[in-house]
């Protein structure tokens, strides 16, 4: 049997770990739409909250009402 190169072997042990790679994506994608249908969202909001708002500094339907009866 033949003596193989190098850069062959570089290649091919590349080729599988890609292979690997997208195996496992596609087996997680395929959790999460199994599990994902049959449970509720997850409580984590990703809208903000007037209170976040104004933590941060933005103003606030309540704000916005008092300055204008101040103009």
């Amino acid at each position: 049997m033949g003596k193989r190169s190098k850069t062959g072997v570089l290649k091919r042990l590349r080729e599988v770990k890609k292979a690997e790679k997208a195996a496992l994506k596609r087996e997680e994608m395929r959790e999460r739409k199994e599990t994902g249908a049959d449970e509720e969202p997850s409580t984590g909001s990703s809208v903000a909250t007037e209170e976040d708002l104004a933590g941060y500094g933005f103003p606030v339907a309540g704000d916005e009402e008092e300055e204008a009866e101040k103009s």
